[in-house]
């Protein structure tokens, strides 16, 4: 195969993008980005939002009436779109960066009057469990990844998961990991101590799988005398269900401070990473949903935070262990209170881990991992190390 022109044009069709949050939503922004500083013209395809502002990005967005969730009414209304736009579609690059296009590409490559000059598909972790699990979906999936051009996932985490679930993908796929958000970049990272206490932060939603009940469980069986040197900020909306309630209601029982912020505004999450001495998120396997990587995990690294996690996943490829920061086995609460013992104790350790920390997340590019969308596969199997 012969690489791809740059005059050709890119669709990233998507139902994760701003003004939502996460993961996916930066990973495609990223990567659209990145295609454009390589002389591609990029369109994305997003869901319609009232808070989107989309006058900042290098590359054009094509709003699209769907609410952004992967249900049959969004897959069959982006199908829709793609039909609309199959001439435009046949002569360029569809990239597919996220499960819910992914869906609704799978009723239409049986068409012959549907196939894209090139398609491209990216893997994130979740969603290859989950499209193993439903039979109808494994077989549809199957045969859209034989259809595709180039498969890439995220880590290599979600690469092991799609060599053992779709064994298919393993002679077209590459690794594209994260990199460090482009606003996050250059942004400068300077500590400003508004305590005498050490700050411990946490950013993401309040859902069962982020951890956070494990982290308020470990600082509360520190060892005495250390409770009273502590804050835990925590960041995030809360999920369906109860689980911020039980959030907060372990904070009132608590002996160490807990401050509930909400949700905080990029623009406004500098201070809050500059503010903070130790970075802490404890994800779990729950149900068929992983992390699949953690872009907050390098985030918190570029402000110089020493990270404590969970070794689950892909968090390993974005944490360090005894680098960048200290990855704990799920569950084991007393090696989680112990790890925060160690940081809390311990300024210079937490130092060397920032700086060391701050080092991993620049030494990343979405550039590298953008090429590697366009560059020519040769139909091998391809070995991640």
């Amino acid at each position: 195969m012969i690489a791809i022109s740059k005059k050709s044009s890119v669709f990233v069709i998507t139902h994760e993008f701003f003004p939502m949050r996460g993961g996916i939503a930066t990973y495609v922004e990223e990567m659209a980005r990145a295609s454009v500083d390589l002389g591609y013209e990029v369109e994305v395809w997003a869901p319609h939002s009232p808070q989107a502002d989309d006058r900042h990005f290098p590359f054009r967005v094509l709003r699209i009436p769907l609410r952004g969730t992967q249900d049959l009414s969004c897959q069959i209304r982006m199908a829709r779109q793609m039909i609309r736009e199959r001439r435009r579609l046949r002569k360029g690059i569809v990239y597919l960066p996220e499960p819910g296009p992914v869906l609704a590409m799978t009723y239409l490559h049986y068409f012959k009057a549907f196939k894209p000059a090139r398609m491209i598909i990216t893997f994130h972790g979740t969603e290859i469990l989950r499209f193993a699990s439903r039979p109808a979906a494994r077989l549809l999936v199957r045969q859209l990844i034989k259809r595709a051009d180039l498969v890439t996932t995220s880590s290599r985490f979600a690469h092991q998961l799609l060599k053992n679930h779709f064994p298919v993908a393993n002679c077209k796929t590459r690794l594209t990991p994260c990199a460090l958000r482009t606003d996050f970049r250059a942004t400068a990272s300077t500590r400003k101590s508004v305590s005498d206490k050490v700050i411990i932060l946490t950013v993401g939603r309040l859902h069962p799988r982020k951890g956070q009940i494990h982290i308020l469980e470990a600082l509360e069986h520190l060892p005495e005398g250390l409770h009273d040197r502590v804050e835990y900020w925590i960041i995030g909306r809360g999920a369906k269900g109860n689980y911020e309630a039980r959030l907060r209601e372990m904070a009132d029982r608590s002996r160490v401070a807990v401050t509930f912020l909400g949700v905080i505004d990029n623009d406004d999450l500098e201070t809050f990473y500059q503010r903070a001495d130790i970075f802490a998120m404890t994800s779990i396997n729950h149900e068929k949903s992983v992390e699949g990587f953690g872009q907050v995990y390098l985030e918190a690294s570029a402000f110089g935070l020493p990270v404590v996690a969970h070794d689950v996943g892909g968090v390993s490829e974005a944490v360090c262990n005894g680098k960048t920061g200290i990855l704990v086995e799920p569950h084991d609460r007393d090696g989680l209170t112990e790890a925060f013992a160690q940081l809390i104790g311990n300024p210079d350790l937490r130092r060397s881990l920032g700086e060391n920390g701050r080092i991993w997340a620049h030494d990343r590019s979405w550039s590298d991992s953008a090429r590697l969308l366009y560059e020519p596969v040769d139909g091998r199997a391809m070995e991640i190390d």
